[in-house]
């Protein structure tokens, strides 16, 4: 089998040299008959293990959404946690398959890691959580604060470029992640909390009091999260992607997690293709006819994995917000299925 040696430059500086098997992604993934996905440590309505230490959330729903379609078995995943610092380069190492982790899609990511980015499953924004009793209720009342962010992370950046481009200025109280930043922002080693505006929900959920801590309104930047998988694999990155959207299209199309049998026969066109009763989609992805069906068979559409995981019924009661249908004022949006 071929060997490629590939030496790449992170954005962070590091240099990793890494040996390239000449096998196609999908084909590992068969031979070793799981699914390796890269998932946050510990965030509320996204990942967290429940009382039987099974994972769940938006980006679990994923990884379990794609090993359906893929070995057709939503539960043949091996879910790994990945720190902010080591996410991407595990995907160059080939330590996971995918990565989805609420991470953020820019062009120096996208550019220089080594790795690609595929089509956003939840659009964010940065914010900043105080104490209300402090008495600030915008973040332009900051000025001189001590701020808690993460090294390595575009939270880190954009919070410098908020009091930059505003005149002001903040001491940054830089920890390795996010229970470190909880417990140094209780522990009033900073004045504010920094992350995007569903990791503050998230973490609020966790505090002593939450009614105690307020998020500012507005967003100082825009957050859209998403799978990224590792460059060069053009076939996976596809597959990642359609799933997504496959997902997505299964809500605009009344698709859901119980009719999926029902539907697959009925009179409209991109609802058969969709499901797989009709077309040779499933085929040019090199997957079988029904992987779209059996994907939303396992965890839904987009729009129930979003209510069951963080929308109004659950704890953090997030509204869909940008994360509504095109139809109904938000951003998602499915490309065809033709």
């Amino acid at each position: 089998m071929n060997r490629l040696a590939v030496s790449l430059v992170l954005a962070t500086g590091m240099t990793v040299s890494v040996s390239v098997l000449a096998m196609d992604k999908m084909t590992k993934i068969h031979e070793r008959g799981v699914l390796k996905c890269g998932i946050h440590p510990g965030k509320a309505g996204f990942a967290t293990p429940d009382a039987q230490g099974r994972w769940r959330g938006m980006d679990v729903d994923f990884c379990k959404a794609l090993a359906a379609a893929v070995l057709g078995d939503p539960e043949k995943v091996e879910f790994i946690t990945m720190s902010s610092k080591t996410r991407l380069t595990a995907l160059v190492t080939d330590e996971i398959d995918v990565l989805s982790r609420t991470t953020t899609f820019t062009a120096t990511r996208d550019g220089l890691n080594g790795v690609d980015t595929t089509t956003p499953w939840f659009y964010d924004g940065q914010a900043i959580m105080v104490k209300s009793s402090i008495g600030v209720d915008t973040a332009k009342g900051l000025n001189g604060a001590t701020i808690c962010t993460y090294p390595g992370t575009t939270s880190e950046k954009n919070i410098n470029d908020f009091f930059e481009s505003h005149n002001m200025s903040y001491k940054a109280l830089i920890v390795e992640g996010s229970a470190e930043a909880k417990a140094a922002y209780l522990a009033d080693r900073c004045d504010a909390i920094t992350n995007d505006a569903s990791a503050l929900a998230a973490n609020r959920l966790g505090m002593p009091n939450p009614q105690a801590h307020i998020i500012l309104p507005g967003l100082i930047s825009k957050e859209p999260l998403g799978a990224y998988v590792k460059q060069g694999e053009n076939k996976w990155r596809q597959i990642v992607t359609w799933t997504a959207m496959a997902l997505i299209a299964a809500e605009e199309l009344g698709v859901t997690q119980d009719n999926t049998e029902d539907l697959k026969i009925s009179g409209i066109p991109e609802v058969k293709r969709l499901l797989g009763s009709e077309g040779r989609i499933g085929e040019n992805f090199g997957l079988k006819s029904d992987w779209a069906l059996k994907a939303i068979k396992a965890v839904g559409n987009y729009g129930e994995i979003f209510e069951r995981n963080v929308g109004a019924k659950t704890p953090l009661k997030l509204k869909r917000g940008l994360n509504a249908l095109y139809s109904d004022g938000g951003l998602m949006y499915a490309y065809p299925f033709r």
